[in-house]
């Protein structure tokens, strides 16, 4: 859900669940919506970087700006690629929130914070795994993003 709408109504509505959960005492599902929302971002820099004969110059500028964004949990840095491809991005963008979400949930990491992003790792009951699955889905979506993207549109 973090990964639909880049910090749109879906992505609010899975944070606020998370949110709520931190109340009961419930910690791993605020992990992975953190991880997962920190994919986007990162994985169209990954894109840009793996794929750079398909990207323009001022694609691959914002990729930049876009890996900076993501390591602050600002899932809008991926906006950019969403108005131009809103179907690839979104697809692979969901691929990858999907795998960084089920290994923190499957290696069962936890988060006491209601934010996500580097600031928030000294809360993070297993930073190294956790960073690990935010790599992963980053990863994983770059791939993806640059297998179905179309070269049409680079210079």
């Amino acid at each position: 859900m973090m990964c639909i709408d880049m910090g749109g109504p879906v992505n609010k509505a899975a944070y606020t669940f998370s949110v709520g959960l931190i109340a009961s005492q419930v910690y791993t599902p605020m992990a992975a919506a953190m991880a997962a929302g920190m994919v986007p971002p990162i994985g169209m820099a990954v894109a840009t970087w793996i794929a750079r004969n398909k990207f323009t110059v001022s694609q691959r500028d914002a990729g930049k700006a876009s890996f900076v964004l993501g390591l602050c949990f600002i899932s809008e840095g991926a906006l950019p690629f969403v108005a131009a491809d809103p179907i690839r991005v979104i697809i692979s963008s969901v691929i990858g929130g999907a795998v960084a979400g089920a290994i923190s949930m499957g290696l069962n990491i936890t988060l006491q914070a209601p934010h996500g992003g580097l600031f928030v790792i000294p809360f993070v009951s297993e930073p190294l795994k956790y960073l690990g699955a935010i790599a992963i889905g980053a990863l994983s979506t770059g791939v993806v993003y640059a297998i179905i993207k179309s070269k049409n549109n680079a210079e």
